[in-house]
């Protein structure tokens, strides 16, 4: 269980539904799960374990409760209005949205529910994201004259310019299909699967050596902020690298020997 950040229940639940796997469920159901200052130094405090914790392969963030995620925490908001206490709380959830990208392990989005403003953002910046079909996302601050600036970061990483722009400027829902299709998700599935496919998921990841999955990761993010010539130059420094790892020479030999690889538990 999550050190308990509050007076009340848990702001997370922690489990290990598989060997390698940890979920950390947000557990605010009667606030939707707002990323109140609190939640997001819980979450940040749990991701941090998550880091220095080398039995976690693989981390799935889900929640309790009808929504995923419905963004800031309106009334905290409104209970500090100052220019200097809006940059502290952007600050902490940008640095709470790019921890997650920064991690070594693949981060899993488990969505059944409404995930609006930074709860959207909070999904784009998951590596991976499952969703019910019942779940729908947006970036509605404009409804409340608030353009939805820092989730447009995430947004625009995961969904074309287009249909990002239309949900920014007019704050409607879409659909978790239509969230599939304009890739801000990876599969759409009934709520009663929803779990086993993300488990499955994340068994496929976990069967891959942990060392090319770190490697990977971190080369993912890096070259796709670069022009094209330095992305090819670092990727080609990755790869090297890579190859000369014993779980990528095991990986070859045994493709040569036509046989399944016969990895080390960690590599």
């Amino acid at each position: 269980m999550a050190e308990d950040f509050s007076t009340k229940e848990p702001l997370l639940w922690v489990d290990q539904p598989k060997p390698g796997i940890v979920r950390i469920c947000m557990n605010r159901p009667e606030s939707f799960n707002a990323l109140s200052s609190e939640m997001m130094a819980a979450l940040h405090h749990q991701l941090e374990q998550c880091r220095r914790d080398a039995s976690c392969r693989v981390i799935v963030l889900s929640s309790k409760g009808k929504a995923f995620s419905a963004g800031h925490d309106l009334k905290e908001m409104r209970s500090q209005p100052s220019h200097d206490f809006y940059e502290k709380l952007f600050a902490q959830c940008s640095r709470l949205m790019l921890s997650l990208q920064s991690l070594p392990q693949p981060v899993v989005a488990q969505v059944d529910g409404i995930a609006t403003a930074a709860g959207c953002q909070l999904v784009a910046m998951c590596d991976l994201a499952v969703a019910s079909q019942s779940s729908r996302f947006a970036v509605s601050g404009i409804h409340h004259g608030l353009f939805c600036a820092t989730p447009s970061v995430g947004l625009t990483r995961n969904v074309p310019r287009k249909w990002a722009m239309e949900m920014l400027l007019t704050g409607d829902f879409i659909t978790a299909d239509q969230a599939l299709e304009r890739g801000l998700i990876n599969r759409s599935v009934t709520a009663d699967a929803l779990q086993d496919v993300v488990i499955e998921l994340c068994m496929k990841i976990i069967e891959k050596p942990s060392v090319a999955i770190e490697m990977g990761k971190a080369l993912f993010y890096q070259q796709s902020e670069m022009g094209i010539a330095a992305a090819y130059q670092l990727a080609g420094q990755v790869m090297a690298c890579n190859m000369m790892d014993p779980a990528a020479q095991e990986g070859f030999q045994a493709f040569l020997e036509k046989r399944s690889p016969a990895w080390k538990t960690g590599l």
